[in-house]
């Protein structure tokens, strides 16, 4: 028996709705609600570096530009990236660059992060354990990890057809961030989105996992 066929929402997915994508007020929303909720779990500072991986138009990022210190925007679609880079250029951002970027496949950038923070990414990443790991290594001792996405749901939420993470299982996902070596993991929602079905409305609750590295001990 064939399995069904299935497809992946890969980066000329995402170039082909650059354009349009911040016209849409949820996507916006969104990333207000996100950057607020960083921002009580994470005491943001001038002195911090930060990675916006898988960050779009850079709709989470420009709600806490201000209140860090430097941010790239890394992203695979360079559609993204480009009205990314044309918001820095008209806003005057002075401490914000763009990257095109798969971490699975591409060299590691050189540079260290104080903060790497992910909205609605993770489920488009195949190799869970293996992008944390990368995160892992991407961060300052004393550094957090911050991940927004899907609770575990049945699928619907993008279609059976499309070929993504169904969602997580916060406990599932807190032991592989343990295992990639991070600590004081912790989880709270921060909305739900809702999505017509014929079968009526039906909330898909978005956590934010907070994770954070072991400060370097003194030697």
């Amino acid at each position: 028996m064939n399995s069904p066929q299935t497809t992946r929402l890969d980066a000329a997915h995402f170039d082909a709705q650059a354009l349009k994508w911040d016209e849409n007020p949820a996507f916006r929303e969104r990333g207000e609600k996100l950057a607020q909720a960083i921002r009580q779990a994470v005491a943001l500072g001038p002195h911090m570096s930060a990675l916006d991986y898988g960050s779009g138009t850079g709709l989470l990022s420009f709600p806490i530009k201000d209140e860090l210190g430097s941010i790239l925007l890394a992203d695979s679609s360079g559609g993204m990236l480009e009205v990314a880079a044309r918001k820095i250029a008209e806003q005057g951002v002075r401490n914000m660059e763009t990257a095109k970027l798969d971490l699975l496949v591409d060299p590691l950038p050189a540079q260290r992060f104080d903060l790497v923070y992910t909205s609605m990414t993770l489920h488009h990443v195949p190799d869970t354990d293996q992008i944390l790991r990368i995160f892992h290594d991407l961060l300052n001792p004393g550094g957090t990890l911050c991940i927004a996405d899907l609770d575990k749901e049945d699928g619907s939420f993008h279609g059976p057809e499309v070929d993504v993470h169904h969602g997580f299982d916060r406990g599932d996902l807190g032991r592989r961030a343990v295992n990639a070596g991070f600590d004081d993991v912790r989880f709270q929602t921060v909305f739900s989105i809702a999505k017509e079905h014929e079968a009526g409305t039906r909330d898909y609750p978005v956590f934010l996992m907070t994770a954070r590295l072991a400060p370097r001990l003194p030697a």
